[in-house]
């Protein structure tokens, strides 16, 4: 289907078509399709283009909680299901909407659609996050980030008993070539990537654990902990069973609980720390 729209449609590009299709703007004989989805002779495909996306972030009002901010940064709790910038689809609704109504500038050093983002968060993982006000304080988190002196720590609720009261791993991640939308960590090549954890609590088929990671890749939690066989709890795009013993409250169990980094602007180390939200607190009360 993408191929054949691309090559009908040279105007747009293959990634743009593939989110028209995912979201449904793109109908073989009046039902919805899949990029994969074969074609056949005699079919009639319906276009529905959407708007071109915005060349820059635009403001918007929208509750979020500042867990922390001086000149230089700005901490921030990001609820699951934020978005933290736009792409694929998400032009409104997202964290950088809400933090240019409320703050009006941020650095600019990652560009017009992601003013002040120095890292991310998945979109159904909550937590702190932080954001650059300047450009230079931007360069300067980046080259924490990058020496890896932020310490980064996650609550994961993962299936299964884990043997070992902690552990670390230490897995290549890289796309997976035959599902997209996810990363692997089975195929032993890919960029460098280590998690580290130990056991908080243990549950009736599930383990609470505390991850420490020193590397910031795409899904890194995810994947890892899937690789060794512990998916994270509600995580069906790792391996989580569909029907668990407690049903999840439509996400994933990962929240980002601390992160201890050196403010640009004040020069002192700073801890920030997001309390667990109250949906998480509830799926844990249930397994106790």
């Amino acid at each position: 289907m993408d191929h054949f729209l691309q090559f009908k449609m040279p105007d747009h590009s293959r990634s743009r078509l593939q989110e028209w299709i995912r979201a449904g703007r793109v109908r073989i004989d009046g039902l919805a399709s899949k990029p994969s989805m074969p074609l056949k002779d005699g079919q009639e495909v319906e276009v529905e283009p959407a708007e071109p996306p915005p060349l820059k972030a635009f403001a918007e009002e929208l509750p979020f909680e500042v867990l922390y901010e001086d000149e230089a940064v700005i901490a921030v709790n990001k609820p699951a299901g934020m978005v933290v910038h736009a792409g694929a689809g998400n032009y409104a609704g997202t964290l950088v909407n809400a933090l240019l109504h409320r703050y009006g500038s941020l650095s600019q050093t990652s560009g017009p659609l992601r003013p002040g983002i120095v890292h991310r968060l998945d979109r159904f993982t909550s937590g702190v996050i932080l954001v650059a006000r300047t450009d230079a304080a931007h360069r300067a988190l980046a080259a924490q980030f990058a020496a890896r002196t932020v310490e980064k720590t996650y609550l994961a609720l993962v299936h299964g008993a884990v043997k070992a009261e902690q552990g670390r791993v230490d897995k290549p991640v890289t796309r997976d070539p035959v599902r997209r939308v996810r990363m692997t960590a089975a195929l032993g090549r890919g960029r460098e990537a280590r998690s580290e954890y130990r056991v908080l609590r243990r549950c009736q088929d599930y383990t609470l654990l505390e991850v420490r990671i020193g590397t910031g890749r795409t899904h890194q939690i995810r994947v890892h902990l899937a690789s060794i066989g512990h998916p994270v709890a509600g995580d069906r795009l790792y391996g989580a069973p569909a029907k668990a013993p407690v049903p999840a409250p439509g996400r994933y169990f990962l929240h980002a609980q601390r992160l201890r980094f050196v403010s640009p602007g004040t020069g002192g180390a700073v801890t920030v720390e997001a309390p667990l939200p109250a949906d998480l607190v509830a799926w844990l009360e249930g397994l106790l």
